[in-house]
């Protein structure tokens, strides 16, 4: 099945995460400490990672937010023992793909997880090229052509996801997850907002549309060159 990287620093629930991730076939390795999880995660080779929100020697959080710095795209899921609506948001802003409150059924747990496999993750290239468009996810910065463009970061995020799928249509209901975290699809047009500023920014020295509306669907990036 999966290679799986547990942090957490209780004994007792590692050990229940472990049995059953096992008793499902996957092969599950375990960090007990901040540094210790950090260090086994930059090991690589993980299909997932699961990590408890409070840790021993560095917070989950800061462990995920550095290792999503540094271009580790592997699907995460966080636990924690606060489970409110703010920690919830702040578990999945800091890089986060899903997040699980405890105390928790393993065999939600084990679904999550599964759903979290299921999903393709992005590659870990921290520079994009499409055309004449690139940027850089590490620096924040973008070119067009011999152009700078200044991109606020949830317009780079949102201009990242339509890079990595050039040609293909790319769903409302997509981008609410992927780019904003959202579980739900609001009713709202906040992601036409973004993407009309977006828009603006691209083609501001005169150039050729790249991003193009679908009626009733979403939106496609089509390459220029």
């Amino acid at each position: 099945m999966a290679r799986l990287l547990l942090i957490e620093d209780d004994s007792e629930t590692a050990a229940d995460v472990r049995d059953d991730l096992r008793g499902r076939g996957h092969d599950v390795a375990w960090a007990a400490t901040g540094p210790e999880g950090a260090r086994a995660a930059r090991e690589g080779g993980w299909g997932a990672i699961i990590l408890d929100r409070m840790l021993p020697g560095r917070d989950g959080l800061s462990v995920l937010q550095d290792l999503r710095l540094e271009g580790d795209r592997t699907p995460a899921l966080v636990l924690s023992a606060l489970g409110d609506v703010d920690e919830r948001i702040r578990g999945l802003r800091a890089g986060g793909d899903d997040y699980l409150a405890k105390p928790f059924a393993l065999g939600e747990l084990a679904a999550r997880i599964e759903a979290l496999l299921r999903r393709p993750v992005d590659s870990p290239e921290t520079v994009l090229r499409v055309g004449s468009l690139e940027i850089d996810l590490i620096a924040g910065t973008g070119r067009r052509g011999a152009r700078d463009l200044e991109l606020l970061p949830r317009e780079l995020k949102l201009l990242a996801y339509l890079m990595r799928r050039p040609g293909q249509i790319v769903t409302r209901a997509m981008l609410f997850e992927e780019v904003w975290n959202y579980r739900f699809t609001p009713k709202s047009n906040l992601i036409d907002v973004h993407v009309g500023r977006l828009r603006r920014k691209l083609e501001a020295g005169g150039e050729a549309p790249l991003i193009h509306s679908v009626r009733g669907t979403g939106f496609t990036l089509a390459p220029d060159g």
